[in-house]
């Protein structure tokens, strides 16, 4: 059996045929473009339809351009999506009820931001750098990062001292759905 899956293996790299990539960009695709390259994001409206839809809004008004990573925990998480950079800006579209799931929260996941109020969720989103699993079923799972992490990780860290804030902060140059061509 051993030899046989070898052997097919074998073959099937000799005429070429690559094993699936990640999924072809479709509706749900967001490219994050920063200076030092793509973060390709897969939103998730399977676990959160509203958030989803919220941030395909903003992306496709051009919301989220320029806008920095102002708040930025190093083995954490990067945030970003508040137009005034101090972590309590928001967009001028309501704010989202929670969807709560039980997607964790792990390297690659991203969650929107919020106040204590667990439906106070509006533009503001973050990124993990790594595991995060107090975050559990307190906050909403809105994508995961499909490819780009290394380009995630070199986004300027904020100060601990500061929780997080960072000091010229990096910023999305452009963010963009798949589906727009983009």
């Amino acid at each position: 059996m051993i030899r046989w899956l070898a052997a097919l293996v074998l073959s099937v790299a000799a005429l070429g045929i690559a094993a699936p990539a990640s999924a072809a960009p479709d509706q749900n695709t967001v490219y994050l473009d920063t200076k030092d390259g793509r973060v390709t994001i897969q939103l998730r409206p399977d676990l959160a339809p509203k958030h989803v839809q919220q941030i395909k809004t903003l992306t496709k008004r051009g919301f989220y351009n320029g806008i920095v990573f102002h708040r930025v925990i190093d083995g954490f998480m990067a945030q970003t999506g508040d137009p005034t950079g101090t972590g309590m800006g928001k967009s001028d579209l309501p704010n989202i009820p929670a969807e709560f799931s039980k997607t964790p929260f792990k390297r690659g996941t991203v969650g929107m931001a919020r106040s204590q109020d667990p439906n106070s969720a509006n533009s503001q989103f973050f990124i993990c750098f790594g595991d995060a699993s107090f975050l559990n079923n307190q906050y909403t799972v809105v994508g995961e990062v499909t490819s780009g992490m290394d380009v995630v990780d070199k986004i300027k860290k904020g100060s601990s001292a500061q929780n997080g804030t960072v000091q010229s902060p990096d910023k999305i140059v452009r963010m963009s759905l798949a589906q727009d061509g983009q």
